[in-house]
């Protein structure tokens, strides 16, 4: 649902400024940075060597904190992928998903914490898990990137919203050449997971740009076109829970190695599940831009930009899993059960099919004017979409199980095994899981094949899932900065002001199908497919289930379909509308102290923010007693929208120091105060029930449209050398104060049907009714809830502001070029504190800061004539992912990167890029490091290819 769109109040105006033929001597758009008041100076220089040599000018130049990476070359960024370039830069951290960098965490703050710009433009984002204010760098081709700049400090011009930093993506221009440039490329992607698809992907790139009219006019197109097949395969569990064996009848837990000076109630983990899968995915990028540029006159430039990104990815899974539904086991001394078997139970086969197509449009208008001499303006406009899956089917995941219930035992060579009344023994799995080692040690027995539980007529349906999501996202921004620069003598040098008008809007629709099912499987094609080398790299991974079975999950939901058990699909839709005024002003200072240079910025930023959400969803009606296992909830099929406002205004100045000790050292302080918006999924004022079951869990989760940004004070001290030919240490430490973070708060309390009356479980008052419970469609109206049932107290898991913490750090960086020989290092090194760490025996502890880790990174390289190579070892410290009911850690990773090209003449190169070099794994862990997740791996990457520019 939409809510009426942005009141362009002063569009009008910048296309007016454009249509009276003002003029500007510069042809730098002041869109290219969220920096660039600071007229940095960039040095257009090619190779390694330039571009960190530039990159080295541009922090020294910056006010503030600046790190930045640029191009080396015309279409040729540092890696193949932005996120990689990023982790280089110290403090910068990557998460990576199948084996790409995706989201960037800086100085221990998460993706979350993060304001990711285009040419200095809020850019909206998409996706089918849900809202997220934190961009993807998968999405966009490091092809048609410029440079990347890091702002780690605040600043009154840079748009609220990034506590650890702002990161701007600039995209070149025709007036940055001003004469004609191009440059094609044209690679294979080869990629060693790929089990299913083609082992050798293209992908192609190209730009060109040429100015016309004695410099008056230019025109820049390039487009990147890339497709990637590849695979994963990992072993872990559906979660660890706390003290779940205790509610399983026969269920036997000896905690008698437990140590009680730490764990005085003897609380004890089990994971859900055993699972072993594969993923097989494919991606399709499309990636272009059109720039237009004019200077009619010599004090006016007038940019339109029109990019576009086009995104698809399909991915499917089959997995083998083995659910503890009756565990036994002995525990460790933290109380995490490390040999749980499961005696004659079933195991599952699972199968999923996934879909995304993302598509993201941006039409921008930028108008610079050197009105006087001495004042300058700037007006910029973009209106920029994002969305997913905007076919109105809206299906992203279709979902299916099989398993294998009692099951006739064979012997060896088939025949039937008979108990002594001549009766064939109905057989079950008995399973044991050793979790002590790098990955469970899963034994299965009677894995023969047929006659075993892998035996298509010992298999059954069990159920399925199909579930859909569309998203649009939409950010409208307005923004007119102006500048007025002292022509006379005097310590003020220039002030700087403006207004920026930001409407961000959000509308979700999402459906969702479960249920289960009793269906034949005579249709469904069935393959089996060994495990092969899966997750080799892992100690136990011998002892693995021995095969898959493969099937596709829709082929399952088709035959659901004909046999008429298809539920009605639960549909609701969402939305979250937030308007943020901004006001702000500066003054730069230099002048000297004790004859030293000394550079000064204050200036403060005021932000009023109004937000308003809403959900429309459907009424309940009751809940249906279908099966031992599930409470279907039933719906009126009204909808009626609930909908919620708050806002919050905030104040937020900056004072920036920089002092020139020698010609060759650098020493700034700068302080800031920054502010982190709340997601945008939290905002949603709806109440959804998250699958309840007969005997519970009763959970359910509903959103705080009146949460608060996170505010935090920031300081920054750092001592920088910077020598004649590029090279440059630094030291800086930092210290960062937040309040308000966000946590998911629990509270007990009775929802109601649509009707104003407490939901109640019908499953105990059901029992003795007939045909109950009945998985019927529509369902049986015994089992249906009644008042006289037994209400539900149900958990709600709300979002509240309500953690500080206190972050400090620091950053450690040197680059050194060895003369002439055409060596070069650099190295750099993080380290990140926090005041209140995770403690994992405190169980009501349900916040911990995502991303904090240190982090580190080694580069060599050699550049002389027409040869370069750069091997690069990037390495990030174990880290909490998450922090809920129970944490979930990534496990300490190392990865070794290596790049070579050859230039054959001046116009002609070529390249090879390889990453993940030693086939290095990721391990997730919950509350102990015994308590495994995942342990996955994906294999080394190829890039192989050539590039030509004119």
């Amino acid at each position: 649902m939409k809510k009426n769109r942005f009141k362009l109040n002063a569009i009008a105006a910048s296309l007016m400024v454009a249509g009276a033929g003002l003029a500007t001597v510069s042809t730098a758009s002041a869109q290219d940075s969220a920096t660039s008041d600071d007229n940095i100076e960039v040095i257009n220089v090619s190779g390694i060597r330039g571009s960190l040599a530039s990159s080295a000018n541009i922090k020294r130049e910056a006010v503030g904190v600046v790190d930045a990476i640029t191009a080396e070359d015309i279409g040729k960024f540092p890696d193949t992928n932005l996120a990689e370039s990023l982790q280089r830069i110290t403090g910068v951290s990557i998460d990576r998903t199948n084996n790409e960098g995706n989201a960037v965490s800086v100085r221990g703050f998460g993706p979350g914490f993060n304001l990711v710009t285009l040419n200095g433009r809020q850019m909206p984002t998409s996706s089918v898990l849900g809202p997220a204010r934190s961009f993807n760098f998968r999405e966009i081709a490091a092809e048609a990137v410029k440079g990347v700049q890091v702002a780690k400090t605040g600043k009154a011009n840079v748009t609220g919203g990034g506590i650890g930093a702002t990161i701007n993506i600039q995209t070149a221009k025709p007036f940055d050449y001003g004469e004609f440039k191009a440059f094609a490329s044209a690679q294979g992607v080869v990629d060693t997971s790929v089990d299913l698809g083609s082992s050798v992907t293209p992908e192609l790139s190209g730009m060109v740009s040429n100015v016309f009219m004695d410099g008056k006019f230019g025109v820049l197109l390039s487009l990147s076109h890339s497709e990637r097949d590849s695979g994963r395969d990992r072993v872990g569990t559906d979660g660890w829970v706390r003290n779940r064996g205790g509610a399983v009848t026969g269920a036997q837990i000896d905690t008698t190695a437990i140590d009680t000076s730490n764990n005085p109630s003897q609380s004890y983990w089990l994971p859900w599940t055993a699972v072993t899968e594969r993923f097989d995915t494919e991606r399709d990028r499309l990636n272009g831009q059109l720039v237009l540029q004019a200077a009619p006159t010599d004090d006016l430039v007038i940019t339109a930009d029109y990019t576009l990104t086009r995104f698809e990815e399909t991915s499917t899974t089959n997995r083998s899993a083995y659910w503890f539904d009756n565990p036994f086991g002995t525990t460790d001394e933290n109380g995490t059960v490390v040999n749980i078997f499961d005696p004659d139970d079933e195991l599952n086969f699972w199968a999923w099919e996934y879909f995304e197509r993302k598509e993201n449009d941006s039409i921008g208008l930028n108008v610079e004017w050197q009105a006087t001499e001495s004042l300058s303006f700037n007006i910029d406009f973009h209106d920029s979409d994002s969305v997913s899956n905007p076919d109105d089917d809206q299906i992203y995941e279709h979902l299916a199980n099989l398993k294998n219930p009692k099951f006739p035992r064979v012997d060896e060579q088939g025949n039937p095994v008979l108990d002594a009344n001549g009766n064939q023994i109905q057989d079950g799995v008995d399973i044991g899981a050793n979790f002590t080692g790098e990955i469970p040690s899963i034994f299965v027995d009677d894995t023969r094949i047929p006659g075993s539980a892998y035996d298509r007529n010992n298999l059954v349906s069990d159920l399925y899932q199909r579930r859909g999501f569309k998203m649009e996202n939409n950010i409208q921004q307005l923004r007119l900065d102006g500048i007025w620069e002292n022509l006379e003598d005097g310590a003020l040098t220039a002030i700087n002001f403006g207004f920026q008008q930001t409407k961000v809007e959000v509308d979700t629709a999402r459906r969702g199908e479960f249920g289960f099912v009793n269906i034949p499987l005579g249709s469904l094609d069935i393959t089996t497919r060994p495990i092969g080398d899966a997750a080799d790299q892992f100690p136990g991974q011998e002892n693995l289930f021995p095969v898959f079975l493969r099937y596709d999950a829709s082929d399952f939901i088709d035959i659901v379909t004909a046999e008429g058990q298809l539920t009605n699909p639960n549909i609701s839709e969402n939305g979250v509308t937030e308007e943020t005024d901004a006001l702000y002003v500066s003054f730069d200072f230099e002048t000297e102290f004790n004859e030293l240079p000394v550079n000064l910025n204050v200036g403060v930023r005021y932000e009023d923010t109004d937000v308003s959400s809403f959900t429309v969803a459907q009424g309940i009606q009751a809940l249906n007693f279908r099966n031992d296992q599930e409470l279907q909830v039933i719906f009126d099929g009204v909808e009626a929208e609930q909908s919620i406002s708050g806002g919050y205004t905030r104040v937020l100045p900056n004072f920036d120091f920089s002092m020139e000790v020698t010609e060759d050292i650098v020493t700034r302080f700068s302080y800031s105060s920054t502010i982190g918006k709340p997601g945008l999924g939290f905002l949603f004022p709806g109440t959804n029930l998250n699958a309840p079951r007969p005997r519970g869990p009763f959970r359910a989760s509903q959103g705080n449209p009146n949460l608060l940004p996170l505010t935090s004070d920031n300081f920054d001290l750092s001592l920088e050398w910077y020598g004649d030919d590029g090279s440059t240490v630094s030291v800086t430490y930092f210290r960062k104060y937040v309040e308000n973070f966000i946590v998911q708060a629990d509270e007990q309390r009775q929802l109601t049907f649509v009707d104003g009356t407490p939901i109640t479980n019908p499953a105990p008052g059901a029992v003795g009714r007939a045909g109950c419970p009945d998985a019927a469609d529509p369902p049986n109206s015994a089992c249906l809830s009644r008042p006289t049932d037994p209400v539900i107290d149900w958990e709600v898991n709300t979002p509240v502001n309500q953690e500080d913490r206190v972050v400090d750090g620091w950053e450690l960086n040197a680059q050194y070029f060895f003369g002439e020989t055409g060596f070069g290092a650099v190295a750099n090194f993080t380290l990140v504190n926090v005041d209140q760490d995770f403690d994992p025996f405190q169980f009501s502890q349900s916040f911990s800061l995502p991303g904090l880790s240190d982090s580190g990174n080694l580069v060599g390289f050699y550049e002389k004539d027409q040869y370069q190579v750069r091997l690069a070892y990037n390495w990030r410290d174990e880290f909490i992912q998450s922090a809920g009911t129970e944490p979930v850690f990534v496990e300490s990773y190392g990865q070794w990167d290596l790049s070579a090209s050859y230039d054959i003449n001046d116009n002609v190169s070529v390249f090879i890029d390889a990453i993940n070099l030693t086939d290095e794994t990721t391990r997730r862990f919950a509350r102990f490091q015994r308590q495994l997740l995942d342990a996955e791996q994906y294999g080394p990457r190829y890039n192989i290819g050539v590039n030509v520019k004119f």
